[in-house]
């Protein structure tokens, strides 16, 4: 690693990297998977559930085969184990690997829409008790336990991705990368909120927890991006990405995120350029918590 290059061809580069993302076929996974492999990432495993989400992620993002999906389930350490043994049989090792799935319960309780309309204790009663607890278990489940297994499964190879030959930039150590959410600051009794606020957590735990095996750990929390699972979070707009799509008191960009945004930030976190960030959560949202009654 160049300590004093301030070259950004040089700082920015992912060129050469191994990467796994799970839920890489959508949303922000796909943007980060597009991202990585547009700029010299040497092979990407995308995982997700639906076989023809991942055809068309690799047929979108894939440069000269870089990007394979492979189906599989984050909840079930058995395809966990097995995902991770074909990786190791086929490269061996991985450079980073990015926790991504992700599950919105429903219904989910709207406390904000209560407390507009002075919603009595009885109707505040009645909408939380009309969540489904089988909701929240999946939600714990899919957001914070998956992302524990998942970081657990792949030790030994991002251990592998240390060693010398591995690494795709020397002095550049291996990495997990969560994504969580701005929710998980949000003063909110709603599952997601709390599954995100569980997470964060988790990513400061291991980032404690892993420091003897030289593996880094960092968070990304994202606020609202035009994804499938915020969909029902804004009101529609005919490009949301603009500025001036929504107004200063929803989020102070004026506008959801893109793939621009999220491609800054990847190349930043993955790349020489972020090496020495450690247990951090990263917020990226427009300034939206600003919005928002948030502790963070």
């Amino acid at each position: 690693m160049d300590h004093t290059t301030t070259d950004p061809a040089k700082l920015f580069s992912v060129k050469g990297l191994v990467a796994v993302i799970t839920g890489g076929g959508t949303g922000i996974g796909l943007m980060l998977t597009r991202t990585l492999a547009t700029n010299g990432a040497a092979k990407i495993y995308i995982i997700g559930r639906r076989q023809s989400k991942l055809d068309e992620a690799v047929a979108a993002t894939s440069v000269n085969g870089n990007v394979v999906g492979i189906v599989g389930d984050v909840t079930s350490k058995e395809s966990l184990k097995a995902i991770a043994e074909q990786i190791k049989n086929e490269v061996g090792y991985i450079n980073l690997l990015i926790c991504n799935s992700g599950y919105y319960p429903q219904p989910r309780l709207d406390v904000k829409g209560l407390q507009s309309r002075n919603a009595s204790l009885d109707e505040f009663a009645d909408a939380a008790m009309n969540q489904d607890p089988e909701a929240w278990n999946l939600g714990f489940a899919t957001n914070t336990t998956a992302v524990a297994f998942t970081t657990f499964a792949f030790l030994k190879l991002l251990g592998e991705g240390n060693k010398p030959g591995n690494q795709f930039t020397p002095g550049v150590k291996s990495q997990v990368l969560v994504t969580t959410s701005i929710a998980g600051y949000i003063r909110n009794t709603e599952c997601y909120a709390l599954t995100k606020a569980a997470t964060t957590h988790l990513v400061k735990s291991l980032a404690l927890n892993l420091v003897p095996y030289s593996i880094r750990m960092n968070g990304l929390a994202p606020g609202l991006f035009p994804t499938d699972l915020a969909e029902g979070l804004f009101d529609k707009a005919e490009d949301p990405c603009v500025e001036g799509a929504f107004p200063k008191s929803f989020v102070p960009a004026e506008r959801l995120g893109s793939t621009s945004d999220m491609a800054g930030f990847i190349l930043y976190v993955a790349s020489q350029a972020g090496a020495y960030l450690n247990g951090n959560i990263m917020v990226v949202d427009g300034g939206r918590m600003s919005a928002l009654p948030t502790t963070y």
